[in-house]
């Protein structure tokens, strides 16, 4: 991954913390429905992050196991060795993971022992029901970003066919998703999207 070199005072990391602390609580699909506005703040406003080192910190994230918020780490990370050192880079951990991951952890804590006692109410239901456009559009805002980075939007036809085709059998059949990031890492090892 590329590195540049930023300054970062500790208003900056404070700035940091109040953006993740945010983020956390629009993370309804899960952290990764928020990294369109990552990107914003990191790569577009900032200038913390190159796009190259987004894009790494998702993907790396994505394709090691555990948990994917995991690629929150990374960009706390890449910020911090940005910053010049090891200790910037641990701070960038602590501040990016303990904001996206304080309020969301609470609030779901206290939320899901509400909804669960009254779960059967009409208006819980609803919220529930109403919420699943909401992450499906977040999702596809992010898959946007990632998707148009490499090159202008619209111009990698192959790769935007192999994306329609994979939500197409996802949402269709009952192929498991690992082999259809199998078939697409195969499609990329040879260069073919």
């Amino acid at each position: 991954m590329s590195t540049h070199v930023i300054v970062l005072g500790w208003s900056d990391w404070a700035s940091l913390f109040g953006h993740y602390l945010m983020l956390s609580l629009m993370s309804v699909g899960g952290a990764i429905s928020t990294s369109s506005e990552m990107h914003r703040y990191l790569v577009e406003q900032n200038h913390w992050l190159t796009q190259e080192q987004f894009n790494h910190s998702i993907a790396l994230a994505q394709a090691a196991p555990g948990p994917n918020v995991l690629f929150v780490a990374l960009m706390g990370w890449n910020v911090g060795m940005n910053a010049g050192s090891t200790g910037a880079a641990l701070l960038g951990v602590a501040v990016t993971m303990l904001g996206i991951l304080l309020p969301s952890t609470v609030l779901t804590y206290m939320a899901a022992r509400w909804s669960h006692l009254n779960r059967e109410l009409r208006p819980v239901r609803a919220f529930k029901q109403g919420m699943a456009p909401v992450v499906v559009a977040l999702l596809m805002s992010t898959s946007w970003i990632l998707g148009s980075a490499a090159q202008a939007a619209g111009t990698n036809w192959p790769l935007w066919l192999l994306t329609l085709a994979s939500g197409i059998l996802v949402w269709r059949t009952r192929i498991h998703l690992l082999w259809l990031l199998g078939a697409g890492a195969v499609l990329g090892w040879f260069q073919l999207v």
